[in-house]
């Protein structure tokens, strides 16, 4: 039993991540209104109050110091930690379940959704802490970009539930976690053609991929292995299983079509695979040149469940050859930024909708897999590739990761380098060719040269894309499959077609600048006393010095309106409590206060 020790629930760690979740728990249910009162105001720090009832029906008073943020109205908590006031007693609120339980009734979730959340954040507390007893002193700058997948273990900076991984158990997540850099084997099954979905990029070769992958010997054994149970190799499509996955689901729900042999089992792999921090997708270690694999896990972690839909890894090669044409044409792109787009080149799925809808959904999106572009072939000798979350990461004694570039370029220089690199070419993407990115930090890989960012990578095509097929574009859409009819209901938000330019707008905004660069913002300002306001005032000089350099697409500026005073926004916590709605919330663009700039720009390059 050495995969969790239970005294640490009482250390220093443990405290500091229950700490973390109130906060963030609190944080996105009254950004999200899931609880509307108290009402934060102002960008100052203030003291607020929170009411619920104890188990015997006495009054409960929660009270926390917190602000509204000129970064998209977020709210932020103080480090200083929640009171529970009750019975002229007052402590630090310790009871994650307990507290939810008291203010249960300002919820708008039912018995079994509270219950089911009150799992999500226990299990977050206990999984990591796990993590947070395996964080070594001190980082590599050194390391290289598949390394630093499994070293950035802080989740979700923004998810109350950030590391939940429902579904795993305290062993098997110390056995598959990313922070636990585990190396796997991958179990390999083959597929009989006739229940078998491919999609290829239009540059590949199925056979020769496999060999590439497999290795000749790898290949010929697995086919030796079919011909000596009388099998055309031919015939069947090469698979690869999470081992987890395997155990777990694919051997216990496909029992019968293993015994029918429409799936062959061939045993474990040759080479080894490493987690990266979205757990599902796989980084190969015997040969990093080697394509990521991402692979299905019945597992739900932060907002949703961690399967692979077939209509999604039948869109990923479609989807990553669009784009790729998008980016050899374009000079901006290709010679200005050198964006590196990792394609998706090959999905493979299981056609289960050929069962009966019962059975269909116990393995719906379970059993399938895709392979990404290895980032390493794009790098040369003197770049550095990083997880794009680096920017806010530090060590266990506080000190960012960014510090020494800070300390060498200075602020103003390195955001506004790191700026040009990440959020022009997303623009770009979206103003002259309709492709709104899901540019989260880990969809976004920063390659930077001496400390200062250089270019990016982007990955996670096969559902991070928006696209309006109305919008007039030279290169045309990919053709895309659509969800089932028996497709569990479906979040509007996961649509890739969209009808209306601000939904691509809000999309891309979303990602990247209400998660992704608000965090940075956050960052710079509490470690390098940089203003919020200012960043954001960087942010805007940024953009519409990019629009100064394509008068051509004024149009497409206005119809897109990167500077309107409100967008539209996913509730990622609500989703976990209730999702009887779409969802979403409006909230304040602080890009709107320098839409006069536009203008005043527009005048002096007149």
């Amino acid at each position: 039993m050495n995969h969790f020790s239970w005294p640490s629930l009482r250390s220093e760690q443990a405290i500091r991540v229950r700490r973390r979740i109130f906060r963030q728990l609190l944080e996105s249910f009254l950004y999200e209104r899931i609880l509307t009162e108290p009402d934060i105001k102002g960008e100052s720090e203030a003291e607020y109050a929170l009411h619920g009832n104890s188990q015997t029906g006495e009054p409960v008073e929660y009270r926390f110091r917190a602000s509204r943020t000129a970064s998209f109205g977020r709210i932020r908590l103080s480090e200083e930690p929640i009171v529970r006031i009750a019975a002229g007693h007052t402590a630090e609120v310790e009871s994650l379940p307990g507290f939810l339980l008291e203010i249960a009734p300002s919820l708008p979730a039912t018995e079994a959704r509270l219950s089911a959340f009150i799992d999500e954040v226990q299990q977050t507390l206990l999984k990591d802490t796990m993590t947070a007893e395996c964080w070594t002193n001190g980082d590599d700058h050194e390391a290289g970009y598949d390394d630093w997948e499994g070293s950035l273990m802080e989740g979700h900076p923004y998810h109350p539930c950030y590391k939940s991984r429902i579904g795993f158990t305290l062993r098997e997540n110390k056995a598959y976690g990313p922070e636990f850099k585990p190396d796997l084997r991958l179990i390999w099954v083959a597929v009989y053609r006739s229940v078998a979905s491919l999609a290829m990029s239009e540059s590949l070769s199925y056979e020769a991929f496999m060999q590439q992958e497999l290795g000749e010997n790898g290949l010929c054994r697995f086919n030796a292995m079919l011909q000596e149970k009388g099998c055309k190799p031919e015939d069947f499509v090469l698979l690869p299983v999470h081992p987890w996955q395997w155990e777990r689901i694919i051997a216990v729900e496909c029992a019968e079509q293993l015994r029918t042999e429409e799936l062959i089992y061939l045993g474990e792999g040759e080479d080894s695979y490493r987690p990266q921090q979205s757990i599902r997708t796989l980084a190969n270690r015997t040969a990093g040149n080697k394509a990521y694999v991402k692979l299905p896990l019945n597992i739900v972690n932060t907002s949703s469940g961690r399967i692979l839909a077939r209509h999604t890894i039948m869109n990923a090669a479609p989807i990553s050859d669009w784009l790729g044409r998008i980016a050899a044409t374009d000079p901006f792109l290709r010679d200005k930024h050198r964006v590196v787009l990792l394609k998706e080149v090959l999905g493979v799925s299981y056609l289960h909708n050929k069962l009966p809808n019962l059975l269909e959904q116990k393995i719906y999106g379970s059993l399938g897999a895709i392979w990404r572009e290895s980032l390493h072939p794009y790098l040369t000798n003197e770049e550095q590739a990083y997880p794009f979350n680096i920017v806010t990461h530090t060590d266990t004694e506080g000190v960012p990761f960014i510090h020494p570039w800070v300390q060498e370029h200075g602020v103003e220089q390195w955001l506004s380098t790191l700026l040009q690199a990440s959020v022009v070419p997303l623009i770009h993407l979206l103003i002259v060719h309709g492709a709104s990115l899901e540019s989260h930090a880990q969809n976004m890989i920063l390659i930077a040269k001496n400390g200062l960012a250089e270019r990016i990578a982007l990955k996670d095509f096969h559902d991070g894309v928006r696209y309006m097929p109305t919008l007039a574009n030279s290169l045309g859409y990919p053709k895309i499959e659509y969800p089932p009819a028996n497709h569990q209901r479906p979040n509007r938000n996961s649509f890739i077609e969209k009808e209306r330019p601000e939904e691509l707008r809000d999309f891309l905004l979303d990602a990247l600048l209400v998660i992704n660069l608000s965090e940075l913002a956050f960052f710079l300002s509490r470690h390098y006393g940089f203003a919020e306001q200012r960043f954001w005032e960087a942010v805007a000089e940024t953009i519409i010095g990019y629009q100064q350099q394509f008068p051509e697409f004024k149009e497409r500026f206005e119809q897109f309106d990167l500077f309107a005073p409100e967008i539209e926004v996913e509730q990622l916590a609500r989703r976990r409590v209730d999702d009887s709605g779409d969802c979403v919330h409006t909230v304040s663009n602080p890009l709107f206060q320098y839409r006069p700039m536009i203008a005043g720009r527009s005048r002096e390059h007149a």
